[in-house]
């Protein structure tokens, strides 16, 4: 019974040897089934870690590297209007001085009046003058005189010349006749040498005459010319006598009144009496007049606006004390150069003032429309960086390292402020750069949004 269900020996062996074969295949597919899942999960994990990593090392570096608001500058526009500070001044005033000795006899015009040109302003009792004038007037009479006597000598002179020629005549054709009877021999030598010898003296006597002539002829020019020296002179004392009374050279508004009724007055540097104060005092004017109908409006213009004004540009002229008024002035005029000092250049316009309404000495506002070819840049002014280094502005480069750079400031807007030199427009700028932004400091520049 055991015998028969007791398995063989063979059938044993048979039987391990396919329950090994079942057991080493369900390894393999578990190893095969691990080594696949390991795959894809190192698939899936090893980015991961990798992007943990340059996360880590994005933030490490952030922790270490400061961040700074940059901004790029921006370009101005083209035309503007700019507004600068002007000075009104009268387009002709003159100072009026005394070029007759004297006293004042009389004035007739105060300061405020409107006078026109060649009205009288006042008169000088001046009798030097008076008696130069006669004592002029005397000597060209006399003078004149002088040449009448010289025109009469000379015409007595050329009397005489012509008379001695005719003695001359005379005594040559008797010479002459003598010496032929002389050699007929019904004369003697004698009778013949007395009548050469009246020739020779005939012949003197013309000479005399004729130098006589000459030198009357040189009295005549010298007469004449003292007489017109003394015509000179007079007319000299003449006009000096005419600026015994004092005029108006041409039409304005008396601005200043320098001289009373009864004070003595020097040509060119008289002792006047100043009217408000009825005080004597060394003053040489006697007026000052200034013209109103045109007026001048002196502007200083800032160096980098200087190229963009041209002559015959019109501009709008305000006064704080007329509101309401708006003037027109016209530039006509440049000094052509900048000053050293302020770095503006000296602008002129013509203004018209008919009704008087402006005044020399007035503070002026004066506006210009001005287009630019070449408008700057500009910046807010917290960008700016004021040290012993001049006015900067700190710029990232393209490593991203802080830079200094040297800039000229232009107009300042308040908020922004114009940049003249030193940018080009690419730049990255530190909005607002403190002491920690070092030169070459490593950064990392944030866009600022607005």
């Amino acid at each position: 019974m055991d015998s028969q269900h007791r398995p063989s020996p063979d059938s044993e062996q048979q039987t391990t040897s396919r329950k090994q074969k079942r057991g080493i295949g369900g390894i393999g597919w578990a190893v095969i089934g691990a080594i696949f899942f390991g795959s894809l999960l190192a698939i899936g994990i090893l980015p991961r870690l990798g992007q943990k990593s340059e996360l880590q090392a994005a933030v490490k570096e952030a922790s270490t590297v400061p961040s700074v608001n940059v901004i790029t500058p921006r370009r101005a526009t083209g035309a503007t209007k700019v507004e600068l500070p002007g000075s009104v001044v009268a387009l002709n005033q003159t100072t009026i001085y005394a070029r007759s000795t004297g006293y004042l006899r009389r004035w007739y015009a105060d300061i405020g009046d409107r006078v026109r040109a060649g009205q009288l302003l006042a008169e000088i009792d001046s009798p030097d003058t008076d008696q130069q004038v006669l004592q002029a007037k005397a000597e060209v009479v006399q003078a004149q005189a002088n040449v009448s006597q010289t025109r009469a000598n000379l015409a007595k002179s050329i009397s005489d010349l012509k008379q001695a020629r005719a003695n001359l005549l005379i005594a040559r054709q008797s010479w002459e006749r003598w010496q032929v009877l002389v050699k007929q021999g019904a004369v003697p030598q004698q009778d013949a040498d007395t009548k050469y010898a009246t020739y020779q003296a005939n012949l003197a006597s013309v000479e005399a005459a004729q130098n006589t002539i000459n030198s009357d002829s040189a009295n005549i020019n010298a007469a004449q010319a003292s007489a017109y020296a003394s015509q000179a002179n007079f007319q000299r004392n003449i006009v000096l006598q005419s600026y015994k009374k004092v005029t108006a050279p041409f039409a304005g508004v008396i601005t200043a009144r320098n001289v009373n009724t009864g004070v003595l007055i020097s040509a060119g540097n008289g002792n006047t009496s100043t009217s408000n104060t009825n005080t004597s005092n060394s003053n040489s004017s006697l007026y000052t007049i200034a013209a109103y109908d045109n007026l001048k409006v002196n502007v200083s213009v800032p160096q980098s606006l200087s190229q963009s004004l041209q002559t015959g540009q019109t501009a709008q002229i305000t006064v704080r004390e007329l509101p309401q008024r708006v003037f027109t002035g016209k530039v006509v005029r440049s000094s052509n150069a900048i000053d050293p000092t302020t770095r503006t250049l000296l602008t002129q316009l013509e203004v018209q003032n008919s009704d008087a309404t402006l005044r020399p000495g007035m503070y002026a506002n004066v506006k210009f429309a001005i287009n630019r070819a070449n408008p700057p840049f500009v910046v807010p002014d917290s960008v700016l960086v004021v040290n012993a280094g001049g006015t900067q502005v700190a710029t990232v480069t393209k490593d991203k390292t802080v830079h200094y750079q040297k800039v000229a400031v232009g107009r300042d807007y308040g908020t922004e402020v114009e940049i003249t030199s030193g940018l080009t427009g690419n730049e990255s700028l530190i909005a607002t750069p403190t002491v920690d932004e070092t030169e070459g400091l490593r950064v990392q520049p944030v866009a600022e949004t607005k």
